[in-house]
């Protein structure tokens, strides 16, 4: 048994240190120059360090029982990474069967989610699970419904959707971080962030839609 909470504190310890690094990394992503080389080298350390936070989630959740909502923050934040990352690859709607395997794989989880909260009983602020459960299932459909979109009309959303969804996987992390260590202010250290960053998102969506659009008539 010691050797066994040895493991969860070695655990633990990782998915911090990890989630703090994101925090810092997905924040001098957001502050620096879109497109330039800080911005892109942030972006992937932020990538890398919410893939080992994704691990030692699960692993938490699923080996030492740990809190099972911070498997649907989790979740959230991984496929909103995974799924802005995707689409600045292929700058397209083009279906790739990856992608549909990674939002498949995301549906079964929260349908497991949803189901263990039945069984116990909402034991969490429904603000918070119905938000959090709604916005990843939102973006998921968005996304299978996006490849009956004509490459024409959806020309540029490509850039849209990478913000959007970058963004919205740094307030997911960003809110897990808040909740967990601010637990006196339940439920607003847990979606405060989350607004936030929707808020951010738009506004830059705004500022990219009007500076192509100012470089479309110069």
């Amino acid at each position: 048994m010691k050797d066994y909470s040895l493991l969860h504190q070695a655990n633990v310890i990782i998915h911090v240190f990890a989630g703090s690094i994101a925090l810092i990394a997905g924040l001098v992503s957001i502050l620096t120059k879109k497109g330039g080389k800080n911005h892109r080298k942030a972006g992937l350390i932020f990538l890398s360090f919410l893939a080992v936070v994704v691990l030692t989630g699960l692993v938490g959740v699923f080996v030492f029982g740990r809190n099972i909502f911070l498997l649907v923050i989790t979740m959230l934040s991984a496929y909103l990474g995974f799924s802005g990352y995707r689409v600045l690859k292929s700058k397209s709607n083009k279906l790739h069967l990856i992608d549909i395997v990674v939002a498949l794989a995301t549906l079964i989880t929260m349908c497991y989610f949803m189901y263990y909260l039945k069984s116990i009983g909402f034991i969490w602020s429904p603000v918070i699970i119905y938000s959090t459960v709604g916005y990843l299932l939102l973006m998921v459909a968005y996304d299978f419904i996006r490849y009956l979109i004509p490459a024409n009309t959806y020309g540029n959303l490509w850039i849209y959707e990478h913000i959007l969804k970058m963004i919205s996987a740094f307030s997911g992390i960003l809110s897990a971080f808040t909740g967990t260590v601010l637990p006196q202010y339940h439920p607003f250290s847990q979606f405060l962030p989350s607004v936030l960053g929707t808020i951010v998102a738009i506004g830059f969506m705004i500022y990219v839609y009007n500076k192509r659009k100012v470089n479309t008539f110069t």
